[in-house]
């Protein structure tokens, strides 16, 4: 059986947290939708077309270990997910904090459809701290972001609050 799985978010921007669940996530499936969600009540900071540029360049290495896609989309995640043909939905965890927002999501979407699963993948510990919305602060006050980021999206970053 041919697996897939779908891993959402809006990516703004990409961290290393976030490409340490898509490392661990591409040796579970033979397939990977990476899902960069147009939310404008976020109000990102990157737009769509830079954000999927990103995680395209970001990922090209990881190519290898799985077919990985990269995809924007809109709406409601299991719309989508039915659409990419996903048998699951990955997420990274990285607090308990998460898991309460996370499991309110994972009963809602299994009333949408139970045959799509959610798998969670723990970040790792040095990884657990990072939030793109922090990582955008830290940046945006002339902070040392090298840590967090890829070292591409450290220079858009430093370019965008320049």
């Amino acid at each position: 059986m041919f697996r897939t799985a779908l891993y959402p978010g809006t990516f703004d921007p990409l961290t290393n947290g976030h490409l340490d669940i898509i490392r661990r996530a591409v040796k579970l499936v033979d397939k990977l939708v990476i899902g960069v969600a147009i939310n404008e009540a976020k109000k990102p900071l990157f737009d769509l077309e830079e954000r999927v540029a990103m995680v395209e360049a970001e990922v090209e290495d990881l190519r290898e270990t799985a077919e990985i896609e990269v995809r924007p989309f809109e709406g409601l995640l299991m719309h989508f997910a039915e659409a990419v043909r996903a048998q699951s939905i990955v997420r990274g965890l990285r607090a308990v904090s998460d898991f309460e927002y996370e499991f309110q999501m994972v009963a809602m979407n299994q009333k949408l459809n139970d045959d799509i699963e959610t798998v969670f993948l723990m970040a790792d510990p040095q990884h657990q701290a990072i939030a793109s919305r922090l990582v955008k602060e830290i940046a945006a006050l002339g902070g040392d972001i090298t840590a967090f980021v890829p070292p591409a999206i450290e220079r858009r970053l430093k370019e965008r609050f320049a």
